[in-house]
């Protein structure tokens, strides 16, 4: 038991000193995007709010009011809007030309944080950022906290960036977080190139953890608390397409492609004109049991999967099908 106390204080000591991520804007190694970069290509063209309360501690009390929905799009008409969420509240955001899955980030999530001195902190609000193909389906970028959980980060102090990794809201007003779908595990359920919703999720910055949110490793998230005003909350002014989905020059019917038969033993036929195809084979709960490269696939051995109910996703020109085939 000792042991163990030991080894978990030396852990949190050496997470708490890491400061393993990229710097503040401006700084050498850092990740942030300006707002006026030219490697913005599109903005969200659709959102809906959900509003969280002012103070989580007070959930019947009155919700984040700040802004208006519009405002969360790319900082309204004006360019300097925000939208407020309020503890725990969202917005989930649409594009009318999907994002994919490109080289390097995808896209970014703009905030309106501020510098608190010259310490090198700044008070940043901050929100788990999760993404979908079909509007269903979400899944959330894995999150990182370096923070200190041992004293509570007050309403208007300040935290290190360095500390914080894909988590939105990480830099400063006119500076985007950016986000790369390539950290995202592969899943059955989500088209990696065909994104067409983007959902903040205001991270609660409470250290109770009665209402405290966690990052991917299980450690409350610390930021400031409690910002018990209409304005509470994260608040967004935009998402910035950098990578976006593009259309293959030869235009076909994926409907029209078939696997057959079902339920197979041996082999499973891909029945296509296309010449090139990938295929990816998820099990039933989304985990990755077989891809195939871009070739000329014809025929999938299936012999030697254990029997049960697998999805076939194929990829042709950028089409993606997903069919359910039983393995005897």
């Amino acid at each position: 038991m000792i042991k163990k106390l030991l080894f978990t204080l030396l852990l949190t000591s050496s997470i708490i000193s890491a400061q393993s991520y990229a710097p503040a804007a401006g700084e050498t190694g850092s990740t942030a995007i300006a707002k006026s970069s030219t490697v913005f290509i599109g903005w969200a063209t659709g959102i809906t709010v959900v509003r969280g309360p002012q103070d989580i501690a007070n959930p019947t009390g009155p919700l984040a009011t700040g802004g208006t929905p519009n405002d969360g799009m790319k900082g309204g008409t004006s360019g300097s809007g925000v939208v407020c969420l309020g503890d725990g509240g969202s917005a989930t955001l649409t594009f009318d030309t999907p994002i994919a899955n490109g080289p390097g980030f995808d896209f970014a999530v703009f905030e309106n944080g501020f510098k608190t001195g010259g310490s090198g902190l700044a008070f940043l609000e901050l929100a788990f950022v999760e993404v979908s193909s079909d509007g269903v389906n979400f899944f959330r970028f894995p999150s990182h906290s370096e923070t200190q959980t041992n004293t509570q980060v007050g309403p208007f102090a300040g935290i290190d960036c360095r500390y914080i990794n894909n988590l939105a809201g990480k830099y400063v007003n006119g500076y985007g977080t950016p986000f790369d779908l390539s950290d995202i595990a592969d899943n059955a359920f989500l088209d990696k190139d065909n994104i067409t919703h983007v959902k903040i999720i205001d991270v609660i910055g409470t250290i109770d953890p009665l209402y405290a949110s966690y990052d991917s490793f299980g450690r409350i998230i610390n930021d400031p608390y409690s910002t018990p005003f209409p304005s509470g909350g994260f608040d967004l002014n935009g998402v910035g397409v950098i990578n976006q989905k593009t259309l293959g020059n030869k235009d076909f019917n994926i409907d029209s492609v078939t696997l057959y038969p079902n339920p197979a033993s041996n082999i499973v036929y891909l029945n296509t004109e296309e010449e090139k195809s990938s295929i990816v084979i998820y099990d039933i709960n989304g985990k990755i049991v077989k891809k195939l490269p871009k070739s000329n696939h014809k025929e999938i051995t299936v012999f030697d999967m254990t029997s049960g109910t697998y999805l076939f996703e194929v990829t042709l020109q950028e089409k993606k099908i997903i069919k359910k085939i039983i393995i005897n």
